[in-house]
């Protein structure tokens, strides 16, 4: 399918990325920027949101913001707080990609952690639901808001010992698909893409004996992330794209 915008497709908007850090979360970041987009960075850890911030500043596009918050202890006063911050600051929201999220540990179902079970549903799931419930009516005053989820092949199909990241990833496409329908008779498009194997920390860490080299960068699948957020996307509604369809 055919992903290309135009070079000034989000042109002031103004777009929340979670997970700006680093992997697709930031370069989705700086592609937004260089579409015309003020970004706004949320992560956890505030050096990394700044080398995102000086990347996207040295390459002269629109100035970005920061907002740091560790997803894993925010609470929905954080979350309206960040609300109420974006509204004071830009008056309203374009757009949201949701990215950050938690692998958890892989092993069999029955050896799950509570306590590593409790924190990947924080992050991937609850977070995401405070945030966007506290975020909707910021993108309702845009006339043209976007809602990207982030899910996983895994989030298709159960597979072994994925347990706690597959099932927050079900309830992700669970909850767009509610909020694609809750919102259909609105200008908000609500999709959600599953990224498919990349060159990623995350990656890394559940298949540490794989070449990465054999993978595809994040910056090889950026253009679906552009074209979800851009106007060229209008008829796209509640679905969830694989980045990486089989061949």
């Amino acid at each position: 399918m055919d992903y290309s915008v135009s070079p000034t497709a989000l042109h002031d908007k103004v777009i929340l990325v979670t997970g700006a850090g680093d992997g697709i979360g930031k370069q989705a970041a700086v592609s937004y920027a260089a579409h015309g987009a003020t970004v706004i960075l949320l992560g956890r850890t505030v050096a990394k949101l700044e080398k995102t911030y000086d990347e996207i500043e040295a390459a002269g596009y629109p100035q970005p913001a920061i907002i740091p918050l560790d997803m894993l202890g925010a609470t929905k006063q954080n979350y309206l707080d960040m609300a109420a911050t974006i509204e004071q600051q830009f008056g309203r929201l374009d757009g949201i990609l949701h990215n950050a999220g938690l692998l958890g540990d892989l092993c069999p179902l029955e050896q799950i952690e509570e306590a590593t079970f409790d924190a990947v549903m924080q992050v991937n799931v609850k977070a995401q639901f405070l945030m966007t419930q506290a975020l909707l009516p910021l993108l309702r005053k845009s006339q043209t808001g976007r809602l990207v989820f982030t899910s996983s092949t895994v989030g298709h199909i159960g597979r072994a010992f994925w347990g706690t990241y597959s099932i927050s990833k079900f309830a992700t496409e669970g909850m767009m698909q509610v909020l694609a329908d809750e919102l259909s008779d609105t200008p908000i498009r609500v999709n959600a893409i599953n990224p498919g194997g990349t060159r990623t920390s995350m990656r890394a860490s559940a298949f540490p004996a794989e070449d990465p080299n054999t993978l595809k960068t994040p910056e090889d699948i950026i253009p679906l992330y552009v074209y979800l957020m851009a106007p060229e996307s209008a008829a796209v509604h509640g679905q969830c794209i694989d980045a990486q369809p089989k061949r």
